[in-house]
């Protein structure tokens, strides 16, 4: 599940919006479930998910997210992402990530920061 969820949050760092889409979609499966802090309500398949996620790039221009850790239990990983804005500013998060029988990233949940 690490892969997918790295080449997931790397699709966070693409410019090029037609990889990004397709780096998000290449990770999500088609159901896949995504909620954050900033997402009012779940948003649904990769096609929404990659809308956020463009709009993540667009108001942050420069800014790149990388895994920082994964841990993985009971099918669950709990992966803490490190987001480094363009000033330097660097922002934690951890989300709960579980994948579909064929190893898509089917449910993600984000937090900010990394709990205490």
């Amino acid at each position: 599940m690490q892969s997918k969820i790295e080449q997931f949050y790397g699709a966070w760092s693409e410019t090029d919006k037609v990889k990004q889409a397709e780096a998000v979609a290449a990770a999500l499966s088609a159901e896949a479930r995504y909620v954050d802090p900033r997402t009012p309500d779940p948003l649904v398949g990769p096609a929404a998910v990659a809308d956020y996620v463009a709009q993540f790039t667009e108001m942050a221009p420069g800014a790149v997210a990388t895994v920082a850790q994964v841990d993985e239990r009971d099918g669950i990983a709990r992966a803490t992402i490190a987001f480094v804005m363009p000033d330097g500013n660097r922002q934690m998060g951890q989300y709960f990530v579980q994948a579909d029988t064929d190893g898509q990233l089917s449910h993600l949940v984000g937090f900010v920061g990394t709990g205490t």
